[in-house]
């Protein structure tokens, strides 16, 4: 792999063939594999309004939350879809109201982070959307996949956010005079419209010096994956789809928590 030309490249012009130059593989998983458990019936899932699953903007007594929820997943379905910021707005709102963002943690839309690539440190990745702890640890990325809008492929791209993840996570360790980590799994959402892949990206400190420094790594990378549905018409409009993507929201929140523990900075006192 050594004769393969790599080059500095910005997240967003990442493809397969940048997988391929850094040992990058994918690999999907069952549902019961990826998250370690079988899916919870959605009548098991504590403290989730019922009108979500059942309900239309049209439903009388509707909270507010799920309301708006529905109003943003309206926003993102159809004709609306082709407005990418809706579907950023509706997975930002669907993390929101499943509980993802607890005390301490924040949900951003467009973050922009740097990334060293082949020497050059002027590159970047951006998110659509990030789960971050306090304003530097990046525990959660979010890309949508726009090929709607043009023909790159998100999946080279949500891998390349994490890896540069893992680099800006570790200056934040620098920087508050913690010892940097040689792994982080960065898990990972793409939305296509409104239906999610759930991904769990593993970066050593091995795959981001070969990223770094422009070589081919000397471990290779197995990034894994689980797809909610392959039909992806209506997305989370239909409701069978719906309550599917809510199963696995509420599994991938509890296995996204037990990676980024290994990694979130310890609080000290009441601020983050």
């Amino acid at each position: 792999m050594a004769s393969i030309i790599r080059s500095a490249k910005s997240a967003s012009s990442w493809t397969e063939s940048e997988l391929v130059a850094y040992g990058i593989s994918v690999t999907e998983q069952s549902p019961e594999d990826f998250h370690g458990t079988p899916l919870p019936a959605i009548e098991s899932i504590s403290n989730l309004d019922p009108h979500l699953v059942s309900g239309t903007l049209s439903t009388q007594g509707l909270s507010d939350r799920t309301l708006l929820l529905l109003h943003h997943l309206d926003l993102a379905s159809g004709r609306q879809a082709r407005d990418e910021s809706a579907v950023d707005d509706f997975a930002k709102e669907m993390l929101f109201f499943l509980g993802y963002q607890s005390r301490g943690l924040v949900l951003r839309c467009r973050q922009e982070i740097p990334l060293t690539v082949c020497g050059d440190t002027n590159r970047s990745a951006q998110t659509d959307v990030s789960l971050l702890q306090g304003s530097t640890t990046i525990l959660l990325i979010v890309q949508e996949d726009k090929t709607i809008f043009n023909n790159s492929d998100p999946e080279p791209q949500v891998i390349a956010e994490a890896i540069a993840a893992f680099q800006s996570n570790n200056r934040a360790r620098q920087d508050r005079h913690l010892h940097m980590l040689d792994k982080m799994t960065i898990p990972c959402i793409i939305m296509v419209g409104t239906l999610p892949t759930f991904y769990l990206v593993p970066v050593t400190e091995e795959l981001s010096n070969a990223v770094s420094l422009g070589r081919y790594p000397f471990v290779l990378t197995m990034v894994t994956k689980c797809v909610v549905a392959d039909d992806t018409v209506g997305g989370m409009h239909a409701p069978d789809i719906q309550q599917l993507a809510l199963r696995h929201f509420t599994l991938f929140r509890t296995l996204a928590e037990a990676h980024w523990s290994a990694f979130i900075i310890p609080v000290v006192g009441a601020s983050s």
